[in-house]
């Protein structure tokens, strides 16, 4: 693999790399990053912490090596990115791009005679939203995962107005693992008691889906696992009234069969005395100063 030119600019090692994955997807700045590529309402790069937007004729051939994390051939780069024309003029059109992208001091592709390839020191958010979802996914996030950032509701509409097949394709298959992975991660809040942070995480997914059955029962749950009877059966009556609008359809047996009253208050009202011992305390507190006077 050919070194990386930074001309104009500073070589990677120009500040240190120290990737903080909450506060990229919080979409803090960080000074330490070297360069990061943000795909979320871009794309444009940040540079030890300083924003450069990309040249317009560079944006669609960065993004698309940078959806790739494996190397990919210079004609098929072309091909797909300037499909009318002869193969000549689209190889003219991608060496095009690479210049500008050089002349911005935005160098960040490595590219020999046959192939094109993201430098492995670029930090893309779009993957660390990736591995933020997978280990929500696959069971190994860490208490830093469990939290609700801005970055969750971009991620659900990548690139918007772009219409490429490859782009529409990828922007699906991320949608599909946040949706996912949000799910996840309204369930893990609501059981360790943070139904607020739970709501919100639902919230987003219904956002992005109303009519998606497992964000809207994720949601129902993380109501009811707040002691909130009434918001829960709200958020039901919302949903069934979207799908009987939208489709035609009821929404399936067992989640309307939640709310018997008697199951679900009698859960409610534990759910709600576990998150407000409180209470208790205090009528025992009020009977013992009875008793003492």
């Amino acid at each position: 693999m050919g070194k990386v030119r930074f001309e104009g600019w500073f070589p990677i090692g120009g500040c240190a790399m120290a990737t903080s994955p909450t506060a990229l997807l919080a979409h803090e700045p960080d000074s330490t990053q070297a360069a990061v590529l943000h795909l979320f309402g871009g794309p444009y790069v940040t540079l030890c912490g300083q924003r450069r937007e990309v040249p317009e004729g560079s944006k669609r051939l960065l993004v698309f090596v940078a959806l790739h994390r494996v190397r990919v051939e210079r004609r098929c780069a072309a091909g797909t990115l300037w499909p009318i024309g002869q193969d000549l003029r689209a190889a003219g059109n991608l060496r095009s791009a690479l210049w500008r992208l050089r002349r911005a001091g935005i160098d960040l592709i490595v590219a020999d005679k046959w192939s094109l390839m993201l430098c492995d020191e670029v930090v893309v958010d779009l993957r660390v939203m990736e591995d933020w979802a997978a280990r929500l996914i696959g069971g190994t996030a860490t208490n830093d995962d469990l939290s609700v950032l801005p970055r969750h509701s971009e991620a659900l509409d990548l690139l918007p107005g772009w219409y490429d097949d490859w782009a529409l394709m990828e922007r699906e298959r991320l949608r599909q693992r946040m949706l996912h992975a949000l799910e996840v991660l309204s369930r893990k809040l609501a059981h360790e008691g943070r139904c607020a942070d739970a709501i919100e995480a639902a919230l987003v997914a219904v956002a992005a889906e109303p009519l998606r059955e497992s964000a809207q029962r994720t949601l129902i749950e993380a109501h009811l696992a707040e002691g909130n009877w009434v918001e829960g059966r709200r958020a039901f009556d919302a949903y069934r009234e979207l799908l009987r609008r939208e489709l035609g359809a009821e929404p399936p047996a067992d989640l309307a069969a939640s709310f018997s009253a008697p199951r679900v208050l009698a859960k409610s009202f534990a759910a709600a005395a576990k998150q407000r011992p409180s209470i208790t305390t205090t009528s025992a507190s009020i009977s013992a100063l009875r008793a003492a006077h």
